[in-house]
């Protein structure tokens, strides 16, 4: 089984609750708040590695959580920062969340993104201490993160790039220049999932990799090419091993342009990769008289390179041509985008909702703030979230918009009669 696109879910950590404390202590008369912060929440950090080569360990495990903060304590004691989570991904793997956007290119070795962000620890009751507020007996609660779908999207990081029909021989080419060890038959689909072999050329070497599945149809979803189509985006050159023989009754010219079309219906971008045509079988009937035709068509606009793969006849000149074209084209490079951030920052921006005659309720990013600092069972909280509705301007808002003594105010789960 080879699982190269999946869908996980990850959530970073949830932020400590603040520590509402009082200091209280034998001959001293003068104690006072000494509740600690909590602690930050653990983040979601994805790191690339060479050690995995396949999406399949995520087949198995969905879920992935970052550890909690731990609640903030006595005598000013800080709650313990929760535990970041590492996910380890293959190298070539992008990120997206569910619109398609990309969140990150994990594209070398030992990369480290974060992802996610650990929710912010609550605040103790020490920092709201004022020269009226003596003693606040309430805290901040820490901030509580959501769970998130996002897609892991495998594309495979090499050179060069080997397309054609199944069963023209890629597998067998493959083998030969490269020390990949590929399943080779004499059968449609033998290959299920791109292969990679390094193929040296004196003191230097490329990454070839066989793109299995092409056939018609394969850019809307038909047979296996579209699962693998993506794994061509990386390539910096791609090699089109072609049965120039027709054995199997298909006219290679037709093959040809056939996967052509494909390749260039799912990016249109590719086009302006570079292409060599290797045309293979050449020891089968009819394969002389098919390669005249395709050289006469095609002969000017690529290198087209006669090859009878079994016996190694024209694998070396393979091997030069393509090290001589990388030579000229730049190195792989990540995916050029504009990163998303999956997470919102916190904002105290508010709007105001009429529900009903007199009755109004404030929405926003203030009211996800009052929520983690007001204690309704406290007068002093209570009081302090008067204050901040005052100092924002939700007061003066409400009035503009005709509320009156008496009128029911909603923010978030507190309900209270405006007084004017």
């Amino acid at each position: 089984m080879f699982i190269d696109k999946v869908k996980i879910y990850i959530k970073a950590g949830n932020g400590g609750n603040g520590s509402a404390s009082l200091h209280t202590e034998k001959y001293v008369p003068n104690g006072g708040p000494d509740g600690g912060d909590g602690g930050k929440g653990g983040d979601i950090i994805f790191e690339a590695t060479t050690a995995e080569n396949t999406l399949n360990a995520f087949h198995y495990q969905k879920h992935f959580r970052a550890g909690n903060g731990e609640n903030g304590g006595s005598k000013n004691c800080y709650g313990k920062r929760g535990a970041d989570l590492v996910v380890k991904v293959p190298v070539g793997t992008v990120v997206k969340n569910m619109d398609g956007d990309i969140i990150a290119d994990m594209f070398e070795d030992g990369q480290r993104e974060t992802i996610l962000v650990g929710g912010k620890g609550g605040r103790g009751n020490w920092h709201f201490k004022t020269s009226r507020r003596q003693s606040p007996a309430f805290a901040e609660h820490g901030v509580k993160t959501e769970e998130y779908e996002v897609t892991l999207e495998l594309k495979t990081i090499a050179d060069v790039g080997l397309v054609g029909f199944p069963n023209v021989g890629k597998s067998t080419l493959l083998s030969v220049v490269s020390d990949a060890k590929p399943k080779i038959a004499n059968y449609h689909f033998t290959t299920l999932s791109p292969n990679l072999g390094v193929v040296r050329y004196y003191d230097t070497s490329f990454v070839m990799a066989d793109i299995p599945g092409l056939i018609e149809g394969a850019s809307e979803g038909a047979g296996l090419g579209h699962s693998f189509l993506r794994h061509i985006e990386r390539t910096r050159l791609l090699v089109h091993v072609i049965d120039i023989s027709g054995s199997e009754e298909r006219d290679p010219i037709a093959d040809f342009e056939l996967i052509n079309n494909e390749i260039y219906s799912y990016d249109e971008s590719l086009k302006e990769l570079p292409m060599i045509v290797v045309a293979n079988k050449m020891d089968m009937p009819n394969a002389e008289e098919n390669l005249k035709r395709f050289t006469k068509k095609y002969g000017k606009k690529y290198q087209v390179i006669p090859m009878t793969t079994i016996i190694h006849e024209g694998v070396d000149e393979l091997i030069v041509a393509v090290a001589k074209t990388l030579e000229t084209l730049p190195p792989v490079e990540p995916l050029k985008y504009d990163p998303v951030n999956l997470q919102k920052d916190e904002s105290d921006d508010f709007q105001i909702e009429i529900l009903d005659e007199g009755v109004f309720e404030v929405v926003g990013g203030l009211v996800q703030i009052l929520a983690r600092k007001v204690n309704l069972d406290d007068y002093d909280s209570f009081r302090y979230f008067q204050r901040v509705l005052r100092d924002k301007g939700v007061i003066a808002e409400l009035r503009k918009l005709g509320a009156t003594d008496g009128s029911t105010v909603i923010v978030g789960e507190i309900e209270f009669e405006f007084v004017d």
